[in-house]
């Protein structure tokens, strides 16, 4: 079930509660589109979620399991992402510009396409990540 649906059934605009949800009932995490900024999502597991054109701009996903994820075209710009576990996570045409990704684990992860621009990415595994045209500097 999108989270946007799920809202409207009178369940509230909780986060933690629609991911509890769905857990709870084996459904697959849907928030694409989601306008999610600045939310504190650390830890939680979006394994295998749509995260596809969300805003997630300036949000904490440290520690997050974003493993098989989908985040293509999301916007990530001055996300916390340390410690993050982002295997074969797609993040094409993700905006992760001034991103901290420091410890992340980005192997095999879809990167083809984003701004990377700004991103901190100390200590971050890239074994095996796709990096075609990629835009990154300091």
């Amino acid at each position: 079930m999108h989270y946007n649906e799920w809202k409207l059934t009178g369940n509230g605009t909780r986060v933690g509660k629609y991911l509890q949800f769905c857990q709870q009932n084996g459904e697959t995490v849907d928030l694409s589109g989601a306008d999610l900024r600045l939310k504190n999502l650390g830890g939680a597991n979006l394994s295998g979620a749509n995260l596809a054109e969300t805003d997630l701009s300036g949000a904490s996903l440290a520690e997050t399991d974003l493993s098989r994820a989908s985040l293509s075209y999301a916007d990530l710009s001055g996300a916390s992402l340390s410690g993050a576990t982002l295997i074969r996570a797609d993040l094409s045409m993700t905006d992760l510009r001034e991103a901290t990704l420091t410890g992340a684990d980005l192997s095999y992860a879809n990167l083809s396409g984003s701004n990377l621009t700004g991103a901190i990415m100390a200590g971050a595994i890239m074994a095996g990540a796709n990096l075609t045209n990629v835009k990154y500097s300091n």
